[in-house]
């Protein structure tokens, strides 16, 4: 599978079907299978690129902090690598700050859309996602703070599954931490009024880990940003991920400039 570069750390991602590139940025500490739900439904229609972080999965693990304005470096090295003239980034919680932080800096950003993203820092509590990625209980006992209790209740198989792809894929306490810290001073209702491209943020309603209110709060400070909120935990876009697929779809095919 390709890897980029952004000054010496060697960025991995991956690569699927034809035609205008969506590309996936995970949450602090999650590998790229957390988007394997819209990596389905998007295959084929769309090239899907997911990419791991700089300390997750297959991505190096240099020493951190790391800040926004890196990370969405990284982001656009993996794009350049890829020869991608412009994408639709869809980003999730830490992954969607630094989707809107690319939207700054780089040309290449056509669309976004956000899952589970906050306006301000203070907005964000992701410490109890975080969990050691050798501790398989651990792993489960965090996902109560990812998915609703209905959701949890109906589908313990597919908790058990993510516990697996965890194993293998999230980030050690030492990524974690230096992704976390990206986090510090961000504050998207400073700057917001940059971020000019069409934004769909969505959130779910029984979000733990970052308040639906500062999703809104977002949105709000976007010029063309929308909000859609979602009866699901912090990571809707799995626990809803057929209505997230096609809504996303719906949202793509309306903002894809054709011919």
């Amino acid at each position: 599978m390709p890897t980029a570069s952004n000054d010496g750390v060697s960025l991995y991602y991956e690569t699927a079907g034809d035609g205008d590139v969506v590309a996936f940025v995970p949450e602090a500490g999650l590998g790229g299978w957390s988007w394997g739900w819209q990596h389905a439904a998007l295959a084929g229609p769309y090239e899907v690129l997911v990419t791991d972080l700089r300390g997750t999965g297959r991505s190096d693990t240099p020493p951190g902090p790391y800040d926004l304005e890196m990370l969405a470096a990284d982001l656009e090295a993996v794009l350049a690598d890829h020869r991608t003239r412009t994408a639709h980034v869809v980003g999730a919680g830490l992954g969607g700050a630094v989707a809107l932080s690319a939207a700054r800096i780089s040309n290449r950003v056509e669309t976004l859309t956000l899952f589970g993203t906050g306006a301000r820092a203070e907005a964000f509590d992701l410490e109890p996602l975080f969990a050691p990625p050798d501790d398989p209980d651990a792993l489960y006992r965090s996902l109560e703070t990812a998915f609703s209790a209905d959701f949890r209740e109906r589908q313990p198989d597919v908790l058990e599954g993510i516990v697996d792809w965890r194993v293998d894929g999230d980030a050690t306490r030492d990524g974690w931490e230096s992704q976390i810290a990206a986090l510090e001073n961000f504050d998207a209702t400073d700057w917001g009024y940059e971020v000019t491209q069409p934004t769909l943020v969505c959130h779910g309603t029984a979000d733990d880990l970052v308040s639906a209110a500062s999703g809104r709060e977002l949105a709000d400070a976007l010029p063309r940003g929308e909000f859609e909120p979602l009866e699901a935990g912090h990571l809707c876009f799995v626990e809803q991920s057929r209505v997230v697929n096609d809504r996303l779809i719906g949202w793509l095919e309306a903002h894809t400039v054709t011919g």
